[in-house]
C-alpha cells in the first residue's frame, strides 16, 4: 500500500509501540490475525518471546460489527480459542490493532485470565478510536465508541487488564513512510471529506448512492 508492504509497517508499528509502551511479561501475543505482525514486532524490541496463545476460528466474522451485544458475546467465545499451556502462569502482553466498543478486548482479558494468566497487559497499535468512519469501515456512532466515552485509565478499569498502553499518533504516523497519505479521522476527527457529524454511515451511503443513481 502506498509503496509498502502491510507486515512491513505492522511491524515497525509493534517496536515503536514497546518503546513507548514497555511491559514487564513472559510472552506476547498477538489478538489474530490483524495484529500478528504488531505482535511481531513488539516482541522483537522487546526481547519477550511471542507465542500463539490465542488460536482464531476463521468460520466467525469481524465481532465488532455485529448489530447485537448477545451476538458479538457469542462471537468472542468461539472465534477465539485459548492455548492453556501457553498462559498458566505467565505474564502476557496482549497486542490489538485496535479498540472499538471495548466488549471483545474485555472478554479477551477474561478468558486469558481463566486459562492461567497471571497478568494481562494490553497494548494496542493505534491510538484510540474516538471518531466513527464514514468512508466505508464499519464503526459504530461515537457514543457507542469506548475511547470516546473513557479516559485510557478507565478503558483499563474495564477491560480488567493490568495495564493498557496505546500508541501515539505521532508514533503511527511515525511508522509510515509518508503519513499524509493515509486517512486519519477516527484517531483525530480531522475528516479530509467533508461529512455532517449528525449523520448516520447509512444515511450518508444513502446520499451518495441517490447521487450516483441520478446521474
Amino acid at each position: 500500500m502506498f509503496g509498502e508492504t502491510v507486515d512491513r509497517v505492522r511491524r515497525r508499528i509493534g517496536r515503536r509501540l514497546a518503546e513507548e509502551h514497555p511491559a514487564e511479561g513472559d510472552v506476547v501475543l498477538a489478538v489474530p490475525d490483524s495484529s500478528n505482525s504488531i505482535a511481531l514486532g513488539y516482541s522483537e524490541a522487546s526481547g519477550i518471546r511471542y507465542e500463539l496463545g490465542l488460536i482464531r476460528n476463521h468460520y466467525v466474522g469481524r465481532t465488532f460489527i455485529q448489530p447485537q451485544q448477545a451476538g458479538r458475546d457469542s462471537s468472542v467465545r468461539i472465534k477465539f480459542n485459548p492455548v492453556r499451556e501457553i498462559l498458566a502462569g505467565r505474564r502476557v502482553v496482549l497486542v490489538d490493532d485496535s479498540i472499538v466498543r471495548g466488549t471483545t478486548s474485555r472478554k479477551l482479558v477474561r478468558m486469558l485470565r481463566r486459562n492461567g494468566a497471571t497478568e494481562v497487559h494490553f497494548r494496542v497499535g493505534s491510538p484510540p478510536v474516538t471518531y466513527p468512519c464514514f468512508y466505508g469501515i464499519d464503526t459504530p456512532s461515537r457514543r457507542e465508541l469506548i475511547g470516546a466515552l473513557k479516559s485510557p485509565e478507565e478503558i483499563r478499569e474495564y477491560l480488567g487488564a493490568d495495564s493498557l498502553g496505546y500508541l501515539s499518533l505521532e508514533g503511527l504516523h511515525a511508522c509510515e513512510r509518508d503519513g499524509s497519505q493515509y486517512c486519519d479521522a477516527c484517531f483525530s476527527g480531522t475528516y479530509p471529506i467533508a461529512i455532517d457529524p449528525g449523520a448516520s454511515k447509512l444515511q450518508i451511503e444513502n446520499l451518495h448512492r441517490g447521487r450516483l443513481a441520478g446521474l
